[in-house]
């Protein structure tokens, strides 16, 4: 039953703000700066619920996610709220 259940991941890197107009204007290959160092923490998000805490690391030619904090189901209720 368990198995039928989807849940889409999503790992926040960082935020920014940007007008409207400089988005519009961006192409392939446009960098955009984040408000986060390499070292910084990133969020991990179930169906846009923040869930977890971790950190990105590298493995051969894969980025992967180590968790570092789970939320309690406390905390990710009243995020989902």
């Amino acid at each position: 039953m368990i198995e039928s259940v989807s849940v889409e991941l999503s790992v926040e890197l960082g935020s920014t703000i940007m007008p409207i107009h400089q988005l519009l204007r961006m192409g392939r290959g446009a960098v955009i700066e984040l408000d986060t160092n390499e070292s910084d923490d990133v969020m991990l998000l179930a169906n846009n619920v923040p869930v977890a805490r971790g950190s990105v690391v590298i493995r051969g030619d894969r980025v992967a996610i180590e968790i570092t904090e789970m939320f309690s189901r406390q905390k990710v209720a009243e995020a989902a709220a």
